[in-house]
């Protein structure tokens, strides 16, 4: 793929451009000392950006640290109300609306304890770490003890989330009980026989060569000790809590609402998640909107294939019938990067830039496989690393080849890979642009790339089309599901029947994305919400300029300021139709 230089040519000239300004000259400062102190409270993150100077710890996730950290935030939070749109450049501004998006989330997070909760019903601290080996480049020796001391790290960092969790299930703070069955087969995934069988092992066996032999077999050995007395042990001891307290006191209820400070804490994370301030209500309603119209469109394709019965009838046969369905992985693994490969050819057709970083289409891993999500896009750690798609292999029998196409225009390009690695090379926007991630429009974006499919030839035949609309039907489905879970009174059977009724989903994948969304309060709400935004700013600038509309040069538009808010998106937009009408 090619960067893009025109791209970066602008950000330059503007970036620069934007700086000659005092208040812009402060308030960059500004950020850069926010981001200063973000690295240096999250070790993490500074692995991943290539800072090496905390590689040998972990998160300070005491009650005193995270007290300090969130002081930090809100006083951070308070700096920044000295600035405004009066005062800032444009590009400034938008900097501005990220960092409080931001520092908003952090401070909400605290204040309504989701640290007390640090897993949903598919992931979990416990999988984050499995990351680690992948987090730094090992070059040296120092960096193989530095790693060594992270190990170590692990069993407190865990003792710490156990006492959370604990302290959750005390004060009625704990993920429901239904979602969590089958959770603690994940965690024992991660205890095993032999440290040298563990992933985290894994750097052990790839030495550079101009470390020593007799260094690696003491840095090995060393290697293996933290494992057995240190990261084997942290998770068994969850594993434990797992299984003997948390499962068995997890809550019955599955509502947001039905948490301490529940009704605000779901409108705070419908907020965040859509950017905007739609009711749960309105919300819902729109589901139901949608639902009505895209069954309407799936009838048709049902018509046309002049089917012998309903619509629901087409969805069963579609779920069972055995000529949709891959025999193996390796044929859905192939078949995904047929997809992704044949989309591939058509990228420049609908960009006028594209990412330099490439990606790969993989497997979910074996251990997280039977509760995880269809696919998923895993975005590198390092600048060299690529990113990878995800296809669940699991129960191959739940995977429709149908859908196949949807999701990997969703998950590869022209969705996420192409949005965040754009977004990542963008190197002269502040780092608080390009490392955060707005759902509403990141996954807008996703829901829209499926769309996308159609102006690129990748719906073959009408059950290709089907699966398509099924995809947005589940999305449109999330809308009414998520809602009426959390502040509607719906039962979890009910929203299961609803997703039954209205997609071409299996019932496994229904099931998994239920407990997805129980688990995960309103971030289900971001995709539909988001694309049916994308498409109404893309009908408004055809409509604009006619037959100057211009797809490359919309698309650029949308995405040439990274991840933003969809109000922020909206003026962009209407600022790039009047630029586009003044040169015509």
């Amino acid at each position: 793929m090619y960067r893009y230089l025109l791209l970066f040519t602008l950000a330059l000239i503007s970036f620069t451009s934007l700086a000659n300004t005092n208040e812009d000259k402060s308030f960059y400062a500004l950020l850069d000392e926010i981001w200063e102190y973000e690295i240096s409270v999250s070790p993490l993150l500074a692995s991943r950006q290539g800072d090496n100077s905390q590689n040998n710890k972990l998160p300070d996730i005491s009650p005193e640290g995270l007290a300090t950290q969130d002081q930090q935030w809100q006083a951070y939070r308070k700096a920044l109300e000295a600035y405004s749109k009066e005062n800032l450049s444009d590009d400034a501004f938008i900097s501005l609306l990220m960092q409080q998006y931001r520092l908003e989330n952090y401070i909400s997070q605290y204040h309504f304890r989701a640290y007390l909760v640090p897993i949903n019903s598919e992931y979990g601290f416990h999988g984050a770490m499995a990351s680690l080996p992948n987090l730094s480049a090992f070059k040296s020796e120092n960096d193989y003890q530095a790693y060594i001391s992270r190990l170590h790290a692990l069993k407190p960092y865990f003792e710490q989330q156990i006492a959370y969790m604990r302290q959750g299930l005390e004060e009625g703070y704990t993920q429901p009980k239904v979602v969590l069955e089958g959770f603690e087969n994940a965690v024992a995934a991660y205890i095993l026989d032999d440290p040298k069988k563990s992933g985290f092992y894994s750097p052990f066996t790839r030495f550079p060569k101009h470390i020593d032999a007799s260094q690696q077999a003491a840095l090995a050995q060393q290697g293996q000790k933290a494992i057995t007395i240190s990261v084997f042990p942290a998770y068994q001891a969850f594993y434990d809590f797992m299984v003997d307290e948390y499962i068995p006191g997890a809550r019955a209820a599955i509502a947001a609402n039905e948490w301490p400070d529940g009704k605000a804490y779901y409108a705070n994370r419908a907020k965040h998640y859509t950017t905007t301030d739609m009711s749960p209500e309105d919300i819902h309603t729109l589901g139901l909107k949608e639902v009505k119209r895209i069954r309407t469109e799936m009838q048709s394709v049902v018509d046309s294939l002049n089917f012998d019965g309903s619509i629901d009838e087409f969805i069963t046969f579609l779920r069972e019938d055995p000529q949709f369905y891959a025999t193996s992985a390796e044929e859905l693994l192939k078949e995904a990067s047929f997809i992704a490969k044949k989309m591939d050819a058509k990228l420049p057709s609908l960009f006028e830039y594209l990412p330099r970083t490439p990606y790969g289409v993989a497997p979910v891993p074996d251990n997280i496989a039977p509760k995880y999500t269809t696919g998923r896009y895993i975005h590198p750690s390092r600048d060299d690393q690529p990113g990878y798609y995800w296809v669940n292999t699991y129960a191959l029998d739940k995977r429709p080849l149908y859908a196949l196409p949807a999701l990997t225009l969703h998950e590869a390009v022209p969705g996420h890979h192409l949005q965040i690695s754009l977004a990542a090379e963008l190197e002269n926007l502040p780092m608080v642009r390009r490392n955060t991630y707005i759902s509403a429009f990141g996954e807008g974006w996703g829901l829209y790339s499926e769309f996308l499919g159609i102006e690129a030839g990748i719906y073959e035949d009408p059950y290709d089309n089907f699966g398509r609309l099924s995809y947005e039907m589940w999305r449109a489905c999330r809308l009414v599901v998520d809602t009426g879970m959390h502040t509607m009174g719906w039962s979890r059977d009910r929203a299961v029947d609803f997703m039954m009724s209205n997609t071409a989903l299996s019932e496994h994948n229904v099931n998994t994305e239920i407990d997805r969304y129980i688990s995960w309060p309103a971030q289900a709400l971001s995709y539909k919400i988001g694309e049916i935004k994308i498409k109404a700013l893309r009908e408004k600038a055809e409509v604009a300029l006619g037959q100057h509309f211009d797809v490359r040069k919309f698309h650029r538009a949308v995405l040439e300021n990274g991840s933003i808010p969809l109000f922020i998106l909206e003026q962009k937009i209407n600022q790039f139709i009047e630029e586009q009408k003044a040169a015509m």
